[in-house]
């Protein structure tokens, strides 16, 4: 069997859970969780020279790190790039269908670029929207009373859990280079969301809260609405989501 090894930037949530799901994958990884100082240029450098497979999910701050510190290294080719972008790229829709086809209109111009640098290198760009899973659900924001509802008429997200991302990259292994969201199958509003959890757990729902009320990146962010399509991700990389929407995965995390 050919030898395979995994470079991951960023162990994080998401990250972590690809990981989990390699069996028999020799890895390098930067971040808290991560065997490597990502500083540590001499060593990264040389993690990178052993890797087959390279995973990046590390957001950009103005610029995005990994480009800015080791983009040459990476540029050199051979070897498959992944990167976990977000569907924030697409900006706001109207509650519209995007796909990959859109247009990259997202309000984060650093997102937009790391996005766009990732795809130039022949990278596998994978779009999240919001991702659930266990200890990072609304569930848990329900129990913590960190939860709350809008009442805007008419908005909606997409999502995905983190087990369907997981999957997604994946199959995105063995894929053609490109931008695949991945989301599940029925977006929805927040509202709603936030109501079926609250019922899950035998609680009242949360209060509304208006949206003068929230911070500015809240409010930045109920100014987008969207529906994202996955039907690429689909067709291309015979992937489909077990959690096929909101409530199939809050269901599995009680």
């Amino acid at each position: 069997m050919a030898r395979t090894n995994l470079l991951i930037f960023g162990l994080g949530y998401s990250a972590s859970v690809v990981a989990d799901r390699l069996d028999g994958w020799e890895m390098a990884a930067t971040g808290s969780a991560g065997n490597l100082d990502f500083d540590d240029r001499e060593g990264v450098i040389a993690a990178i020279d052993r890797a087959t497979h390279i995973l990046s999910s590390v957001p950009p701050d103005e610029v995005d790190p990994v480009l800015a510190r080791y983009g040459a290294a990476l540029a050199d080719g051979g070897k498959w790039l992944g990167y976990l972008s977000s569907t924030g790229v697409y900006g706001d829709a109207g509650g519209a269908w995007v796909d990959e086809s859109a247009p990259i209109l997202g309000r984060r111009q650093a997102r937009n670029r790391a996005d766009a640098d990732w795809l130039s290198l022949g990278a596998r760009v994978f779009r999240l929207p919001g991702i659930y899973g266990p200890g990072r659900s609304p569930l848990d924001r329900v129990r913590s009373g960190r939860a709350h509802r809008t009442g805007i008429a008419g908005q909606v997200f997409s999502r995905v859990h983190v087990d369907d991302l997981a999957a997604g990259v994946i199959a995105g292994l063995d894929a053609p280079s490109g931008a695949y969201n991945l989301a599940d199958d029925m977006p929805a509003s927040q509202d709603a969301v936030i109501e079926f959890a609250a019922e899950l757990l035998g609680v009242d729902p949360p209060p509304i809260v208006p949206l003068d009320a929230l911070t500015p990146e809240a409010r930045a962010f109920h100014a987008e609405n969207r529906r994202v399509s996955n039907q690429k991700a689909k067709r291309v990389l015979g992937w489909r989501p077990v959690y096929a929407d909101y409530r199939l995965g809050l269901r599995a995390l009680v």
